[in-house]
């Protein structure tokens, strides 16, 4: 979509939804709040921010719907290479920057760096499908997803979509997050791989395509419903030995995500204002860098012997400022054809 006929709600949802993702991976509320030696401050707030790259695989399946429904297989290649290339390129990066500064001190560069990397050996295949670093395993999941969709459509299999993306999504929660009651095991970690983006990208690509939209209120409903329902399925996993953070997709979080986009789709205005447009247009910059970003910030901190609220102010503030004047520099330079899209 042209900068022109951009849905204002949408880049808002983007920017919320970034933000979220930068709070998870700062850890916030992890060193205080304790509740019978749990975080739960931090628990609660990690689950809070599930929503956020369901809501981007959503968009993302949205954006690509008219395109991908004329001319499949073209698209899903000219939408991928340059997203292989971005996380080709990140992943190199994550893969030689050091994350335990001290220890690069102490015992040197390499010995740091093969303690990582020997980690990655140990399931090659989870690291190939995750990346360099673990925020990138949305790339390769949102390719495989658009993949997947390309070849339906170019088949003329696009009423199979939903049924098979949905096997996907059931299969990677029962191997996921529910692992410890259904007693299914996966090859790797079942949120790398096309189990819950394929569901999420086709909802998008469906919603576009039929032109679903509902109400405001209805949509708040789903989203509320959804999200109650990934908490208190949370929580009873956490009966049975899941950490109540360690929840990436549960059978309500679909839920939540179509809700919270509906409601997007339902207030098309919302987020006017020309800061949230300036951060949703550099959004994948931001997510490919931030993780980064908050690894030096989080050294910082740990040489300032932060370890309560402080530590929480330094490591979000501190990561979205530095990671936007990062990104908002890279884009005024050639490097941005390399790194970013």
């Amino acid at each position: 979509m042209t900068s022109l006929n951009k849905i204002k709600s949408l880049e808002f949802g983007r920017t919320v939804a970034m933000l979220a993702i930068i709070g998870l991976h700062c850890q916030l509320f992890t060193t205080h709040t304790f509740y019978n030696d749990e975080p739960w401050l931090a628990y609660l707030f990690n689950q809070a921010t599930r929503f956020a790259v369901p809501l981007f695989f959503l968009i993302s399946g949205y954006l690509i719907q008219p395109k991908l429904s004329k001319t499949p297989f073209e698209t899903a290649k000219r939408y991928s290479l340059p997203l292989i290339r971005i996380w080709l390129v990140w992943s190199i990066l994550s893969l030689l920057m050091p994350f335990n500064f001290a220890a690069v001190t102490e015992n040197g560069y390499l010995t740091e760096r093969t303690g990582y990397w020997n980690y990655l050996l140990t399931n090659p295949l989870n690291s190939v499908l995750e990346g360099g670093l673990v925020h990138l395993w949305f790339i390769p999941s949102l390719i495989m997803a658009v993949v997947i969709i390309a070849w339906s459509v170019r088949w003329n299999l696009s009423k199979w979509m939903i049924p098979v993306a949905a096997v996907l999504y059931i299969y990677g929660v029962l191997a996921g997050g529910y692992s410890a009651v259904s007693e299914l095991e996966a090859p790797f970690f079942t949120r790398n791989g096309p189990f819950f983006s394929t569901l999420m990208v086709v909802i998008g690509y469906v919603v576009r395509e039929r032109s679903i939209s509902c109400s405001a209120k209805t949509a708040s409903l789903l989203a509320l419903l959804g999200m109650t329902v990934h908490f208190a399925e949370a929580y009873g996993l956490h009966q049975y030995g899941q950490v109540f953070s360690n929840n990436d997709y549960l059978f309500g979080t679909a839920l939540w995500g179509v809700g919270t986009f509906l409601l997007l789709l339902a207030k098309p205005n919302w987020g006017s204002a020309v800061w949230i447009q300036s951060f949703a247009d550099s959004v994948l910059g931001i997510y490919v860098s931030h993780l980064l970003v908050a690894v030096i910030v989080m050294n910082i901190s740990g040489m300032l012997q932060q370890n309560s609220w402080d530590r929480d102010i330094t490591l979000f503030a501190g990561t979205t400022i530095l990671t936007l004047l990062l990104v908002k520099g890279i884009e005024r330079t050639s490097l941005r054809r390399i790194l970013f899209r």
